[in-house]
């Protein structure tokens, strides 16, 4: 994952607390729960870049192995 894609999903992430806490401490329950969707949709895309990444990992792994084995 890059870096920016990374930094990018975490201030998401903090964002949704920002707004959640915010809103807990005003009685804001819509803010609240916009402070909890940022926070699962962060967390969901830093999830999804994880496993494409390892997939990536995996292929590149594999192509490694096969060309070695021609040599």
């Amino acid at each position: 994952m890059g870096v920016f894609d990374k930094a990018k999903q975490q201030a998401q992430q903090w964002t949704g607390k920002a707004k959640e806490a915010a809103g807990r401490a005003t009685g804001n329950e819509d803010l609240e729960n916009a402070g909890k969707r940022d926070q699962v949709e962060g967390q969901a895309k830093e999830a999804g870049q994880d496993i494409k990444d390892r997939a990536a990992g995996t292929v590149d792994d594999l192509k490694d192995k096969f060309h070695r084995d021609e040599e």
